[in-house]
């Protein structure tokens, strides 16, 4: 069993900064590849970003890529996401989530290959 706590939303103006965080529970942190999801209301949850076991791998979807940035440390159970030139868009609920999978490598994109999830996170963006 792994409990995930996000923590790190808030309000911020178009072109701004946050840093989102996600600690886990339990020992087999590693073990897991981890992702960030979010969901606007009337929306369904998507896929932000995601990071293999051994953070050798990165994954990102086109509407976050190359502002967004996806990080782990596995000796503090934890998993970041550096989100720079945020736009109103990108205004949703965010929550971290754990898949229990098997490859060091994979970095799974639907939100049915992952296992555990966060409470989730408000980020607010104005314009």
């Amino acid at each position: 069993q792994v409990q995930l706590v996000e923590s790190g939303g808030g309000l911020v103006q178009a072109g701004g900064s946050l840093t989102l965080s996600c600690t886990a529970s339990g020992r087999a942190f590693s073990s897991y590849a981890m992702g960030w999801f979010r969901q606007a209301p009337g929306t369904e949850r998507e896929f932000v970003a995601g990071i293999s076991r051994s953070g050798g791998s990165t994954d990102y979807a086109d509407s976050v890529k190359g502002r967004f940035t996806i990080s782990r440390d596995n000796a503090k159970n934890t998993v970041y996401l550096q989100m720079n030139s945020l736009k109103p868009e990108d205004t949703a609920v965010y929550y971290c989530a754990a898949s229990n999978v098997y490859s060091g490598y994979y970095v799974p994109r639907l939100s049915g290959r992952y296992d555990y999830w966060g409470q989730g996170t408000q980020v607010t963006v104005s314009s």
